[in-house]
């Protein structure tokens, strides 16, 4: 992270937090300690298991080995939920007493391809979505039966996912039981979650990390914020707490879809969401509308910003950019662009959020 900022993004005044020669009041800045997670197991609410059959015929689940789609037999990651392992059981005793083949991705034969399982940390709800190479689960009643069992089954599903692919999830969903979603808590707002939402895996850090967005963008209760990139409108809508209005753009429509409806069920009536890429919503909003925003948040994916989302940024001329990114190459490409035009870096934080592996989120505050 350091190092690319330094090497990519060019901050040569950027020094480590216990690095010597920097003192406050002067040009650059000093990163802030990293924030870690006190007790880093059992933190990820999303778990997606393919299934498969192991050298002696036994159905099996797990996870890829690296850069393979062998499977290695694991049910109970401890970076996981401790219910991963019961929901894993139950479906694949099913599986054998109905005789219904795990998915082949060499021949494209074989019926249940994944299981995602989400679990709402605050609320105690879990999600079970089973994919499936299929129109319908044969016995569905039996299985949805067995998996309310488990303590907190609050949504079941199947995914319909027929294309010869390595993408896990398709475009249909069936609701089998419950409402279609789950709900949980970051601070004091709730969202629900679907399937297909994206939602941080890390509940604990994903706290951590927004309360330091929001203390980045230094909100007195008058501004007009845009946040790009916004998912189901998490960060926009802990955002919106502080903030006189908040404009939300993010290109998946059905992540639209469950933003407005978190902005409703958190009685949040200064947000609005708008769909589309961020680097065509901002810059016709801008030109035709004519709006104006005092603080830009952005979130992109790991290849960055758009380079027309970052000109049309500097032609808005806000006071702040706060940054979040979970790729330190092309956030310090960026922040160089930026700076180029005007934007100098005042503060950096890095948030563990994948704790035992070398990833990291980052948030990057930049002041005109």
């Amino acid at each position: 992270m350091y190092n690319n900022l330094k090497r990519i993004g060019g901050l040569d005044s950027l020094f480590l937090p216990d690095e010597e020669g920097w003192e406050e009041g002067s040009q650059g800045c000093r990163m802030e300690p990293i924030i870690g997670m006190e007790d880093p197991w059992r933190y990820r609410n999303k778990a997606q298991f393919p299934f498969g059959r192991d050298r002696n015929g036994r159905i099996t689940a797990g996870f890829y080995a690296g850069r393979t789609h062998d499977i290695i037999e694991n049910e109970d990651c401890l970076l996981g939920a401790e219910e991963n392992k019961a929901v894993l059981k139950i479906i694949k005793n099913f599986m054998e007493e109905y005789h219904i083949e795990p998915y082949c991705e060499g021949n494209h034969k074989g019926f249940i391809r994944h299981a995602l399982i989400r679990k709402g940390f605050c609320t105690g709800e879990i999600m079970v979505c089973i994919v499936i190479n299929g129109k319908s689960l044969p016995q569905w009643e039996v299985l949805t039966e067995r998996l309310k069992t488990v303590e907190g089954m609050t949504s079941i599903s199947i995914n319909i996912n027929m294309e010869k692919t390595n993408v896990i999830l398709g475009k249909e969903i069936i609701n089998l039981y419950g409402p279609g979603y789950i709900t949980d808590y970051i601070g004091n707002v709730k969202y629900q979650i679907s399937p297909l939402s994206f939602y941080q895996v890390n509940p604990v850090q994903t706290k951590r990390l927004y309360e330091t967005a929001l203390e980045y963008a230094e909100l007195a209760g008058n501004e007009t914020v845009w946040d790009l990139y916004c998912g189901i409108g998490t960060i926009s809508l802990f955002l919106s707490q502080k903030a006189k209005k908040v404009c939300g753009v993010e290109i998946v429509p059905q992540a639209i879809e469950d933003a407005r409806r978190n902005a409703d069920l958190n009685h949040m009536g200064n947000v609005e969401f708008f769909v589309g890429k961020a680097e065509e919503v901002l810059p016709e909003q801008y030109e035709k509308n004519h709006v104006h925003a005092d603080v830009i948040v952005v979130d992109p994916p790991r290849k960055g910003c758009d380079f027309v989302c970052l000109d049309t940024i500097v032609k808005m001329a806000p006071e702040r950019v706060v940054y979040v990114s979970c790729d330190s190459a092309t956030l310090a490409r960026d922040v160089k662009y930026l700076g180029e035009k005007g934007y100098q870096v005042k503060r950096v934080r890095c948030c563990d959020m994948f704790p035992h592996t070398g990833h990291v989120e980052t948030v990057t505050l930049l002041t005109k």
